[in-house]
């Protein structure tokens, strides 16, 4: 659920959406990676100026974190394209 919400919101924020793909990786019970892939030219979006975009992301993010326990750590890399 978080991947597909991440995904989406993160489709809003670039101008290359098809280049947009989120990857979860669950390291424990307690414990997910979330790995935000877009074009390079992107990644500087979702980052955003002082980080202020991937961290109103995190925030968004802390609130499923009250709801299931489960802590994430949001990332932001580059197609490898």
């Amino acid at each position: 659920m978080i991947d597909t919400f991440l995904e989406e919101f993160a489709k809003l924020l670039v101008d290359n959406p098809a280049g947009v793909r989120v990857e979860r990786s669950d390291v424990d019970g307690t414990f997910c990676e979330v790995v935000i892939y877009a074009d390079k030219i992107d990644t500087g979006k979702l980052i955003g100026k002082d980080g202020k975009m991937i961290n109103s992301l995190k925030t968004l993010i802390s609130g499923c974190k009250a709801k299931d326990g489960i802590s994430y750590r949001v990332t932001v890399k580059a197609n490898d394209e």
